[in-house]
C-alpha cells in the first residue's frame, strides 16, 4: 500500500521513471556491447585461425598426396611440426571420415565419434565452415570453435584439415563483462535515483507548496503567497499563482460587496420579493414578502409556489404565470384579507440563457389604493360641493333674468339665497385653501404664549346666542380665573375650539348640554368638549377627520357644513405639536379632546 501510495505522487512517478528509462537504456546498451565484444572475440579467433591456415604450408604440403591414409606417417610429420605455434587442436580426416594425423593423440579413430560431422561434410564439398559446441568433460563443459579447411580444390579434395579452438577463455571474458556491467549499473541506477529524488523534489515542492495554500485559500485565507525561486516554468507558474490570488481576493471581495448590497436591499426593501426555481419550489423570500406573507423562514423553505398562492388567489398558478412571463412580464393586482396586493411576475436566467425560475414582487398598495380612493372621493366631493351652489346660484339668476327682479321681495328671497350659496362656496374655497397651505408647508404661524383659559372663555362667548336658540347648555367645568400657557397661533387654536363647539351645538338636539373643560394633564394643555347629541356609529369613528366626511350628508349639507372641519383642526392640532382624539357613542354623543404641549410661564409677565 505504502509503494502504491509513493507511485501515486508526482515525485514517485519522476523517480520511478528515471529509474525505468536508466534501466532500459543500461540494458540495450549492456547487451548490445556484450553481443558485440562477444562477436568480436569469435570472429577474432575465426580470423586467427583463418590465417593461420592461409598462411602457412600444410595445407599446400598435404594437397601434395594423394591418398593421406598412406602417408600417415608423412601427414603426421607435418601436423607435429605446424602444430608447435599453435594452441588449437588439429585433425587431419580423410574423405573415409578417418582421422590420419592429430596432435591430441587421436590417430586412426573415426571422426565421426569426435569430431563435428556436418563442417567435415562441408569441407569434403570443397567449401570452409565453421561451428560452436561445447564438449561435454566429466567435470564440466568446454565450449569450442570448429573450421574445417578443404585439403585440395574442386572434385580433387582429398580430406579436411580440422581445427579446434577452446573458447572458455572468451566466455569467461565475456561473462566477466557481464558482471562489470551489472555493477555499473547498479551503480547508475543508485546515481539516478538520488538524481531523480532531487530532480523530483525540486519540481514537486513548488506544486506542494502550491497546493497547500490553495488549500488554505479555499478555506478562506487569501493572504497566502507562493515564493517564486525560479524564472522557469515552475517560477512562472508561481508568481501567475500569486497573481491569480490577488485577482481572486479581489473578485472575491467585490462579489462580497456587492452580495452584501443586494442582501441590504432584500432585507430593508419594503416590497415583497420573492424566487422560485423552474419546479416551482421557493428558493427565496426576504423579510418583507415574509411579513406580509405572515410568514416564518422555515414555513416558506421548501413551500411550492401554488400552496403560497392559494392564500392570495388560488387562480393564480405556478404554470399559468410561467406562460404569462414567456414574452412580457405579468402583473396581477390580488385583494385577500382586507388588503391589496400587487404583484409583478417575470422569469429569470442563468447566463447561458437556461431558465431557472421565475421572481415575484410583491407590493402592498391597501394604503396607496385607499389614498387614491380618498383623492376621487376628494375629487368627486368638491366637484359635488361646489356644484351644488353652482346650480342654486345659476338657476336662480335665470330665474331673476327671466322677470323676477319686478317682485322686490322675490328677487330680495332670490338674491338672499344666491348670496348664502356664494357665502358657502366661498367658506369651501377658504378651507381647502387653508388646508392645501398646511400640506404644503406654507401657512404663516404666529405662535405666542398666551392662556387657554382666555381663549376657550372668548369662544364660548361667541356660541353662546347660538346654543340659547337651541335652548342648549354650555357648561364651563374650569376654574375661569386658572392660567393655563401654552406656544400658539391664537387665531387657529380659536378656530379649533369654535369648530368643535359648533359641531357639538349642531348635532345636539334642542335642550341639549355641553360641557367644556380646561385641563392640564402632564406636560400638555387638556381641552375636553362633551356633549350628549346624536353620536356617531362606531364603524364610522375611523373617518371623522377624513375630508369630506359626514355621518349623514344629506342633514349635513342642510346645516351648511363642508365637511372639512375636522380635517383643518386636526392638521392645526398637530402643526402644535399636539393631536386630537375623538370618541363617540350613537344616540349618546360626542366627546372631542385636545392635547397641546404646555409652554414653561417662568419670567413671562403679559400674557394674553
Amino acid at each position: 500500500m505504502k509503494i502504491k501510495a509513493r507511485f501515486a505522487t508526482i515525485r514517485g512517478r519522476i523517480v520511478f521513471i528515471y529509474f525505468l528509462l536508466v534501466v532500459i537504456a543500461t540494458t540495450i546498451i549492456g547487451v548490445f556491447i556484450i553481443n558485440q565484444m562477444e562477436d568480436y572475440y569469435i570472429d577474432s579467433v575465426r580470423r586467427n585461425m583463418t590465417n593461420t591456415v592461409r598462411e602457412g604450408t600444410l595445407i599446400s604440403s598435404l594437397a601434395a598426396y594423394d591418398d593421406l591414409s598412406a602417408h600417415a606417417t608423412e601427414v603426421q610429420s607435418s601436423v607435429d611440426a605446424w602444430a608447435r605455434s599453435l594452441q588449437q587442436e588439429i585433425f587431419v580426416v580423410d574423405t573415409n571420415f578417418l582421422i590420419v594425423a592429430s596432435n591430441t593423440e587421436n590417430q586412426g579413430k573415426s571422426a565421426l565419434d569426435i569430431l563435428d560431422y556436418d563442417i567435415i561434410l562441408e569441407g569434403l564439398s570443397g567449401e570452409i565452415a565453421e561451428s560452436s559446441e561445447s564438449i561435454v568433460t566429466q567435470t564440466s563443459k568446454i565450449p569450442v570453435m570448429n573450421m574445417a579447411f578443404p585439403i585440395g580444390e574442386g572434385t580433387a579434395v582429398r580430406g579436411v584439415l580440422y581445427l579446434r579452438s577452446d573458447m572458455s577463455g572468451i566466455e569467461e571474458n565475456v561473462n566477466q563483462s557481464k558482471l562489470i556491467f551489472m555493477r555499473a549499473m547498479v551503480i547508475a541506477l543508485l546515481v539516478t535515483c538520488i538524481l531523480g529524488f532531487w530532480i523530483a523534489k525540486s519540481i514537486t515542492d513548488p506544486i506542494r507548496d502550491v497546493t497547500v495554500k490553495a488549500e488554505r485559500m479555499v478555506q478562506g485565507d487569501f493572504s497566502q503567497e507562493v515564493s517564486a525561486k525560479s524564472e522557469d516554468e515552475i517560477g512562472q507558474f508561481a508568481t501567475m499563482f500569486n497573481l491569480l490570488r490577488l485577482e481572486l481576493a479581489k473578485t472575491l471581495s467585490e462579489i462580497s460587496s456587492e452580495k452584501n448590497k443586494l442582501e441590504t436591499v432584500l432585507r430593508h426593501m419594503a416590497d415583497g420579493l420573492i424566487a422560485t426555481d423552474n419546479s416551482g419550489l421557493i428558493i427565496h423570500a426576504n423579510h418583507a414578502a415574509l411579513e406580509i406573507l405572515q410568514l416564518s423562514d422555515r414555513t416558506a423553505e421548501g413551500m411550492d409556489f401554488d400552496s403560497l398562492m392559494r392564500n392570495l388567489d388560488s387562480s393564480l398558478t405556478f404554470r399559468q404565470l410561467r406562460k404569462e412571463c414567456e414574452l412580457v412580464p405579468s402583473t396581477h393586482v390580488v385583494e385577500s384579507n382586507g388588503f391589496t396586493y400587487f404583484l409583478r411576475f417575470d422569469k429569470f436566467a442563468s447566463e447561458g440563457s437556461t431558465e431557472n425560475g421565475i421572481i415575484m414582487l410583491l407590493q402592498d398598495i391597501t394604503e396607496r389604493q385607499k389614498l387614491e380612493n380618498m383623492q376621487t372621493d376628494f375629487v368627486a366631493n368638491v366637484s359635488h360641493e361646489l356644484k351644488t351652489p353652482l346650480t342654486t346660484i345659476k338657476s336662480y339668476t335665470e330665474t331673476l333674468l327671466d322677470g323676477a327682479l319686478e317682485d322686490r321681495n322675490t328677487a330680495e328671497s332670490f338674491l338672499q339665497i344666491i348670496d348664502t350659496e356664494a357665502d358657502r362656496m366661498n367658506r369651501l374655497v377658504k378651507d381647502l385653501l387653508q388646508l392645501s397651505r398646511m400640506e404644503h408647508q406654507q401657512e404663516k404661524w404666529h405662535m405666542k404664549a398666551g392662556n387657554l383659559i382666555l381663549l376657550v372663555k372668548s369662544c364660548i362667548t361667541k356660541v353662546e346666542l347660538t346654543a340659547a336658540a337651541k335652548g342648549q347648555h354650555l357648561i364651563s367645568m374650569f376654574d375661569p380665573d386658572a392660567i393655563i400657557t401654552v406656544n400658539m397661533d391664537k387665531d387657529r387654536i380659536e378656530q379649533v375650539v369654535l369648530n368643535i363647539l359648533s359641531n357639538a351645538i349642531k348635532y345636539t338636539g334642542e335642550g341639549g348640554r355641553v360641557d367644556i373643560d380646561v385641563l392640564k394633564d402632564g406636560k400638555f394643555a387638556r381641552i375636553v368638549i362633551t356633549d350628549n347629541g346624536i353620536g356617531i356609529p362606531q364603524a364610522q369613528l375611523s373617518r371623522v377627520f377624513e375630508r369630506f366626511f359626514r355621518v349623514d350628508k344629506a342633514r349635513s349639507r342642510a346645516m351648511g357644513g363642508t365637511g372639512l372641519g375636522l380635517s383643518i383642526s386636526k392638521q392645526i392640532v398637530e402643526e402644535h405639536g399636539g393631536s386630537i382624539e375623538l370618541t363617540s357613542r350613537e344616540g349618546e354623543g360626542t366627546k372631542v379632546s385636545i392635547l397641546i404641549p404646555l409652554t414653561v410661564t417662568r419670567g413671562i409677565s403679559n400674557i394674553e
